[in-house]
């Protein structure tokens, strides 16, 4: 029985329901078949940080058989070749891949294709030239991108560039660095957001452009991959454009104006990680759940002390919360409407609770909770990643504010 009122539009909940049996059927058990590969960092990777052979051809074969069935593209527009669905689906899909699949089984994640990494409503902007070149190769599975948008000192405040495009000929040349690009390691293109006019950015009004950049253009450079929380490689890079020389075909969108792009990618990765929090919470709390219940403490089910239980109460109430958030800004966007505030919110929300049910899940399973067979803290470290990336809590918030002292202050 479900714990919303209004039930799912039929196409939403249909591409749920075959998502779900998709990744039952040759998701789950292409992890299992190679779990000696995934528990073993040092097959992972290579010596340098990049995934390894093994690990880029598996999730090459799952990008494939996903887009044959369907699904990578579902929510690539028509116009593209895509299903057409729209960020309803979007937040739906990934949040039951989440639920299910939980933060180990990571070959999920390649399922739908990513608005940073393959096809999605950002190729929209590319020009016809570009759409020739690229699009076949992304919707097939066969190539991805990567989203070259922060800078070593530009975060937050993504306005403030240092990347530059100087004029050259019909063209420009690129010269920046970029950091906290992911997927760039393995990237076969990459949009790189430098400054056309320094006047216009310096007064953040405009000036800024987006690029579709092969990544083996010369004077393109992963210069190192950026390893988190212990691990010995990863997907995120810092890279070096010197000199790099683009065509008016590789703009994205209007010149001057990328930034706008930015920003709706942007909106596509609070969707996303506002569905991952949730998905990974809810995963966290029912393994809690079936933990509470089988394991036994002086005679008797742990699930009998309110210690136990009370703190999972507490996440459900959470969780539900977010979800409906999600929901409704998800669907804000099929609607048409900005959704600025609705959308900062769901993604903050979203992020604190679901960081919270698997800590609670951490806790209810005691020492078990930190093992590997459990799995836990792979979501701990995925939640907190999420809680800075595509907008760290402190920039929702501060945009929320900005919203309700306009006047948008409806709930």
């Amino acid at each position: 029985m479900s714990a919303i009122a209004w039930e799912l539009p039929e196409d939403v909940r249909a591409v749920r329901d075959g998502l779900l049996d998709f990744a039952r059927k040759e998701i789950l058990p292409r992890h299992a078949a190679h779990r000696e590969l995934f528990e073993d960092p040092r097959r992972l990777y290579r010596e340098d940080g990049r995934f390894s052979d093994a690990l880029k051809a598996l999730i090459g074969d799952v990008r494939r058989i996903s887009a044959k069935a369907g699904y990578y593209n579902m929510c690539v527009p028509e116009t593209l070749g895509g299903g057409g669905l729209g960020h309803l689906a979007y937040y739906v899909g990934w949040e039951a891949l989440f639920r299910l699949c939980g933060p180990q089984n990571w070959l999920m994640l390649y399922v739908i294709s990513h608005w940073a990494f393959g096809p999605s409503r950002l190729l929209e902007k590319v020009t016809d030239e570009a759409r020739e070149r690229m699009l076949a190769p992304m919707m097939a599975g066969e190539a991805s991108m990567c989203f070259g948008l922060s800078e070593p000192g530009a975060g937050s405040d993504a306005a403030a560039l240092a990347t530059k495009a100087r004029p050259d000929g019909n063209g420009w040349r690129l010269t920046g660095r970029k950091i906290w690009t992911s997927n760039a390691p393995v990237a076969n293109y990459c949009i790189v957001f430098a400054v056309t006019d320094p006047d216009r950015a310096a007064q953040r009004r405009g000036g800024i452009s987006a690029f579709l950049v092969p990544t083996d253009t010369a004077g393109f450079e992963v210069q190192r991959v950026i390893k988190l929380f212990g691990h010995i490689g990863g997907d995120e890079a810092e890279l070096r454009l010197e000199d790099v020389r683009v065509e008016p075909w590789q703009v994205v969108g209007e010149l001057h104006q990328g930034f706008a792009a930015a920003l709706y990618g942007v909106s596509l990765g609070r969707i996303y990680n506002s569905a991952r929090a949730v998905g990974y919470g809810r995963w966290a709390l029912e393994l809690a759940l079936e933990y509470a219940k089988t394991r036994k403490a002086f005679d008797r089910p742990i699930a009998d002390y309110q210690g136990v239980t009370f703190p999972l109460a507490e996440s459900a109430t959470e969780l539900h919360g977010a979800h409906l958030m999600g929901l409704n800004a998800a669907l804000l966007l099929d609607q048409g409407a900005p959704a600025i505030k609705e959308l900062s919110m769901a993604k903050a929300y979203s992020v604190q609770v679901g960081y919270r049910a698997v800590d609670r899940a951490m806790q209810t399973h005691g020492a078990m909770g930190f093992t590997n067979e459990v799995g836990l803290h792979h979501a701990w470290h995925s939640l907190r990643i999420v809680n800075v990336a595509d907008g760290t809590n402190e920039i929702l918030n501060r945009g929320i504010v900005q919203r309700l002292l306009k006047g948008d202050v409806e709930l």
